[in-house]
Protein backbone atom coordinates (compact mmCIF):
# COMPACT_ATOMS: atom_id res chain seq x y z
CA UNK A 1 0.00 0.00 0.00
CA UNK A 2 1.16 3.57 -1.24
CA UNK A 3 1.45 6.59 1.24
CA UNK A 4 -1.24 8.38 -1.53
CA UNK A 5 -3.80 5.27 -0.39
CA UNK A 6 -2.97 6.03 3.35
CA UNK A 7 -3.92 10.23 2.31
CA UNK A 8 -6.92 9.10 0.62
CA UNK A 9 -8.29 7.48 3.76
CA UNK A 10 -8.47 3.90 2.73
CA UNK A 11 -6.89 2.07 6.08
CA UNK A 12 -7.81 -1.77 4.95
CA UNK A 13 -5.40 -3.88 5.71
CA UNK A 14 -2.16 -1.70 6.18
CA UNK A 15 -1.82 -3.32 10.29
CA UNK A 16 -2.62 -1.63 13.14
CA UNK A 17 0.81 0.34 13.60
CA UNK A 18 0.43 1.81 9.78
CA UNK A 19 -3.08 2.80 10.47
CA UNK A 20 -2.49 4.77 13.66
CA UNK A 21 0.92 6.65 12.26
CA UNK A 22 -1.24 6.97 9.41
CA UNK A 23 -4.50 8.58 11.18
CA UNK A 24 -1.80 10.40 13.60
CA UNK A 25 -0.20 12.79 10.97
CA UNK A 26 -3.48 12.86 8.94
CA UNK A 27 -5.51 14.39 12.17
CA UNK A 28 -2.42 15.52 13.73
CA UNK A 29 -2.92 13.76 17.20
CA UNK A 30 0.06 13.02 19.14
CA UNK A 31 1.28 9.57 20.61
CA UNK A 32 -1.43 8.15 22.79
CA UNK A 33 0.62 6.24 25.79
CA UNK A 34 -0.64 3.77 28.46
CA UNK A 35 1.03 7.00 30.85
CA UNK A 36 -1.15 9.44 29.13
CA UNK A 37 -4.77 7.22 29.78
CA UNK A 38 -3.81 6.40 32.94
CA UNK A 39 -3.40 10.00 34.26
CA UNK A 40 -6.20 11.56 31.68
CA UNK A 41 -8.27 8.42 33.68
CA UNK A 42 -7.26 9.77 37.02
CA UNK A 43 -7.91 13.62 36.48
CA UNK A 44 -11.46 12.32 35.35
CA UNK A 45 -11.64 10.53 38.76
CA UNK A 46 -10.62 13.21 41.05
CA UNK A 47 -13.06 15.90 39.33
CA UNK A 48 -15.80 13.40 39.67
CA UNK A 49 -15.09 12.71 43.09
CA UNK A 50 -14.40 16.18 43.91
CA UNK A 51 -17.53 17.11 42.81
CA UNK A 52 -19.32 14.29 44.53
CA UNK A 53 -17.45 15.52 47.59
CA UNK A 54 -18.72 19.21 47.36
CA UNK A 55 -22.16 18.01 46.95
CA UNK A 56 -22.49 16.02 50.05
CA UNK A 57 -20.90 18.98 52.00
CA UNK A 58 -22.59 22.00 50.26
CA UNK A 59 -23.92 24.77 52.66
CA UNK A 60 -27.95 22.81 52.11
CA UNK A 61 -26.56 19.93 53.77
CA UNK A 62 -27.08 18.97 57.33
CA UNK A 63 -25.83 15.85 58.41
CA UNK A 64 -28.02 16.25 62.02
CA UNK A 65 -29.96 19.25 61.87
CA UNK A 66 -32.25 18.98 65.15
CA UNK A 67 -35.88 19.18 64.97
CA UNK A 68 -37.30 21.69 67.46
CA UNK A 69 -38.97 20.00 70.86
CA UNK A 70 -41.13 22.31 73.01
CA UNK A 71 -38.87 24.83 75.08
CA UNK A 72 -36.08 25.06 72.52
CA UNK A 73 -34.58 21.77 73.13
CA UNK A 74 -33.47 19.60 70.29
CA UNK A 75 -33.51 16.64 72.44
CA UNK A 76 -35.95 14.09 71.34
CA UNK A 77 -37.96 14.22 74.86
CA UNK A 78 -37.70 17.86 75.35
CA UNK A 79 -35.19 19.04 78.27
CA UNK A 80 -38.41 20.26 80.30
CA UNK A 81 -36.77 23.66 80.04
CA UNK A 82 -39.95 26.43 80.16
CA UNK A 83 -40.68 29.44 77.83
CA UNK A 84 -37.50 31.28 76.12
CA UNK A 85 -35.38 28.63 77.64
CA UNK A 86 -33.01 26.95 75.91
CA UNK A 87 -32.57 23.97 77.82
CA UNK A 88 -32.69 22.86 82.27
CA UNK A 89 -29.09 23.03 83.43
CA UNK A 90 -29.46 19.96 84.75
CA UNK A 91 -30.50 18.15 81.64
CA UNK A 92 -27.12 18.76 80.14
CA UNK A 93 -24.33 15.99 81.69
CA UNK A 94 -21.34 17.36 83.28
CA UNK A 95 -17.90 17.23 81.01
CA UNK A 96 -20.30 17.11 78.21
CA UNK A 97 -23.22 18.79 76.03
CA UNK A 98 -26.87 18.84 74.82
CA UNK A 99 -27.58 20.29 70.97
CA UNK A 100 -30.69 22.35 71.43
CA UNK A 101 -32.01 25.17 68.93
CA UNK A 102 -32.60 28.64 69.37
CA UNK A 103 -35.80 30.59 68.94
CA UNK A 104 -34.83 31.24 65.20
CA UNK A 105 -33.98 27.49 64.65
CA UNK A 106 -29.91 27.76 64.24
CA UNK A 107 -28.89 24.70 66.28
CA UNK A 108 -26.31 25.40 69.68
CA UNK A 109 -24.10 22.97 71.76
CA UNK A 110 -24.51 23.84 75.51
CA UNK A 111 -22.16 22.58 77.34
CA UNK A 112 -21.40 21.88 81.10
CA UNK A 113 -17.83 21.87 81.61
CA UNK A 114 -17.77 21.75 85.25
CA UNK A 115 -21.08 21.63 87.28
CA UNK A 116 -23.12 24.62 87.56
CA UNK A 117 -21.42 26.26 84.89
CA UNK A 118 -22.25 26.44 81.28
CA UNK A 119 -21.03 27.48 77.73
CA UNK A 120 -23.23 27.74 74.32
CA UNK A 121 -21.00 27.77 71.46
CA UNK A 122 -22.39 27.26 67.42
CA UNK A 123 -23.38 23.45 66.36
CA UNK A 124 -22.24 24.44 62.55
CA UNK A 125 -19.06 23.06 61.98
CA UNK A 126 -16.19 25.72 60.73
CA UNK A 127 -15.12 23.73 58.08
CA UNK A 128 -18.23 23.00 55.84
CA UNK A 129 -21.22 23.86 57.69
CA UNK A 130 -22.69 20.86 59.00
CA UNK A 131 -24.03 20.26 62.22
CA UNK A 132 -21.65 18.88 65.02
CA UNK A 133 -23.19 16.36 67.48
CA UNK A 134 -22.45 16.07 71.23
CA UNK A 135 -20.11 12.85 72.20
CA UNK A 136 -19.28 12.60 75.38
CA UNK A 137 -16.57 15.27 76.25
CA UNK A 138 -16.35 15.81 72.24
CA UNK A 139 -18.38 17.53 69.67
CA UNK A 140 -18.05 15.17 65.99
CA UNK A 141 -19.02 16.32 62.47
CA UNK A 142 -20.32 13.60 60.78
CA UNK A 143 -19.47 15.12 57.68
CA UNK A 144 -15.51 14.55 57.63
CA UNK A 145 -14.83 14.25 61.49
CA UNK A 146 -14.22 17.07 62.72
CA UNK A 147 -13.80 17.01 66.38
CA UNK A 148 -14.05 19.78 69.21
CA UNK A 149 -13.69 20.05 72.81
CA UNK A 150 -17.24 20.07 74.77
CA UNK A 151 -15.93 22.22 77.08
CA UNK A 152 -14.60 25.19 74.98
CA UNK A 153 -15.27 24.41 71.45
CA UNK A 154 -11.99 24.25 70.37
CA UNK A 155 -10.25 22.54 67.79
CA UNK A 156 -9.16 18.67 68.75
CA UNK A 157 -8.62 17.00 64.76
CA UNK A 158 -9.51 17.21 61.72
CA UNK A 159 -10.41 19.83 58.58
CA UNK A 160 -12.17 22.12 60.60
CA UNK A 161 -9.50 25.26 59.86
CA UNK A 162 -11.14 27.10 63.31
CA UNK A 163 -13.17 26.78 66.67
CA UNK A 164 -16.60 27.18 67.20
CA UNK A 165 -17.56 30.29 67.79
CA UNK A 166 -19.12 31.29 70.93
CA UNK A 167 -22.57 32.09 71.78
CA UNK A 168 -24.11 34.15 74.67
CA UNK A 169 -26.15 31.91 77.21
CA UNK A 170 -26.48 32.39 81.31
CA UNK A 171 -27.78 30.61 83.77
CA UNK A 172 -30.84 32.02 85.71
CA UNK A 173 -33.36 29.77 88.37
CA UNK A 174 -31.65 26.63 86.77
CA UNK A 175 -32.58 27.40 83.25
CA UNK A 176 -30.14 28.15 80.76
CA UNK A 177 -31.47 31.20 78.03
CA UNK A 178 -29.96 33.19 75.19
CA UNK A 179 -27.65 36.22 75.90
Amino acid sequence: MRDRDLEAGSYDDIGPVRAARALESTMGATELTRRTVLRTAGVAAVAVGGVGALAACGAGTKATTPSRAPGGSASPGGSGAGAGSLAKVDAIPVGGAILVTDSGGKPIILAQPTAGTVVGMSAICTHLGCTVAPAGAQLVCPCHGSVYKAADGSNVSGPAPSPLPAVAVHVQNGEVLPG
